[in-house]
């Protein structure tokens, strides 16, 4: 006996996910081995035990008798997967939960570990509702850490800074399962949402965030994407762009572009007049592959000025423009509903090291800003270090530059900071969170 394919391509994703994939990635390749009436049921196993993984250690530390650092990395996700099925999938039978991970133990460290997969799932499956956490009370960090699902580092960074309620708040939306969200391209939001109601298919405005909708169960973005022109993007990713508010003629460098949804959404911005002129942008990253799947949108999306580069952000190949925006590779702490694998591979010390590649990137686009140009920095991040305290610093460093927020109304006061600076917190737009800044170089 063998462990079904979904269960199969759901340990190769976390292993893969455990080697530096993104899961995501991960599973967009191992899906296609995997017989269609089992695609879904792989991604549930994938995300939800990423999604949950935290309280699934929590409680199989307390049923294994040595550390779970100590078992077999396969052996360990193993466990996770059901432990999963057996807590949170109301619709797979405990036998099968069980059964199936004793198989898939077999397959990768033979007779002792499937014997040990029997048990700490059986015993699982008995004791599951006795087993504790910390108390919410007295031990907050402990109780959000494991019940809450989340590292423990980053627990007591977000208490630390936004107090010990909003990270609470924080932690339960990215716990969350994700919405799809649509930006219309070319397209006014009504109009867009209109459209997918004549195919049968429902979408709603997103609350301050006005070029995004949300598309509504059981519509698919597949379907959706095949009447409207469009992309799947965040409302904190349109609001970005529409925070921008670059002029309609200007040419418009995104150096970190890839995937590439701002970059189409700054060509056709959603709140210019009707046969207004467009803008032209050049969309670059140092990823010819991660350009690839910008380039199918274009393809599928005609008439934008658009052209595409591979270039290094660090070394922009371009004479001084109108516009900027910067992108910049961040620790994500912002997307953790979307990408619960980020839970677990952002490291401490990656704040240092993406704030150094922040820093340099930062430098080499203000060369790329003509004198009376705009400068966008924008992060998918939460964390200080790379969103207030990098554009104050390079405030400092360059004193040509200056805070230039966008006229009033451009986007809903309240997501913005004192000094005019975006800030889109997760749980307010029950997505993504995102930050920007408008640095605007005198003339």
């Amino acid at each position: 006996m063998t462990a079904t394919p979904a269960r199969r391509a759901a340990l190769q994703a976390l292993r893969e996910v455990r080697r530096g994939e993104l899961a995501d990635r991960a599973l967009l390749r191992l899906l296609e081995d995997v017989p269609p009436r089992e695609r879904a049921f792989t991604h549930e196993l994938v995300y939800g035990t990423l999604r949950w993984r935290g309280r699934l250690d929590h409680l199989l530390a307390q049923l294994v008798r040595r550390r779970l650092e100590a078992l077999e990395p396969d052996l360990l996700d193993i466990l996770r997967l059901g432990a999963y099925q057996l807590l949170e999938l109301g619709g797979v039978p405990a036998y099968a939960a069980v059964s199936e991970a004793v198989e898939l133990a077999r397959a990768a460290g033979g007779r002792g570990a499937a014997g040990l997969a029997n048990a700490v799932l059986q015993n699982l499956r008995r004791k599951g509702a006795r087993l504790g956490f910390p108390d919410a009370a007295r031990d907050p960090v402990g109780w959000l850490a494991a019940w809450g699902s989340h590292p423990r580092w980053l627990v007591e960074r977000w208490i630390g800074r936004f107090g010990a309620e909003a990270a609470r708040e924080l932690i339960e939306a990215n716990n969350r399962r994700p919405e799809v969200y649509l930006r219309p391209i070319g397209l006014a939001p009504q109009e867009a949402a209109a459209r997918l109601g004549e195919a049968g298919l429902n979408a709603e405005p997103v609350p301050r965030a006005p070029d995004a909708l949300l598309l509504l169960p059981p519509a698919t973005a597949a379907q959706a994407l095949a009447v409207v022109p469009a992309v799947v993007q965040d409302p904190a990713a349109a609001l970005v762009v529409r925070y921008a508010a670059l002029p309609p003629r200007a040419r418009i460098a995104d150096l970190c572009a890839a995937p590439g949804g701002k970059a189409l959404g700054l060509a056709a911005p959603a709140a210019a007049p009707p046969h207004a002129p467009a803008p032209y942008v050049v969309a670059a990253d140092v990823s010819p592959e991660r350009l690839g799947r910008l380039r199918q949108n274009l393809a599928r999306l005609p008439g934008l000025h658009m052209s595409l580069v591979a270039a290094d952000a660090r070394r922009p190949p371009f004479r001084p423009l109108e516009a900027v925006l910067l992108d910049v590779p961040c620790t994500g702490t912002g997307t953790l509903r979307r990408h619960p694998d980020g839970k677990w591979r952002v490291q401490p010390a990656d704040l240092a090291a993406l704030a150094a590649l922040q820093l340099e990137i930062l430098e080499a686009a203000a060369a790329a800003v003509a004198p009376g140009g705009v400068l966008v920095y924008s992060t998918c991040s939460l964390e200080v270090e790379e969103n207030e305290q990098q554009v104050d610093a390079f405030l400092v460093r360059h004193p040509e530059f200056r805070l230039a927020p966008p006229l009033p109304g451009t986007v809903p006061g309240e997501l913005l900071d004192p000094a005019g600076r975006l800030l889109v917190w997760p749980p307010l737009l029950n997505g993504d969170g995102a930050f920007a800044a408008r640095l605007e170089r005198r003339g």
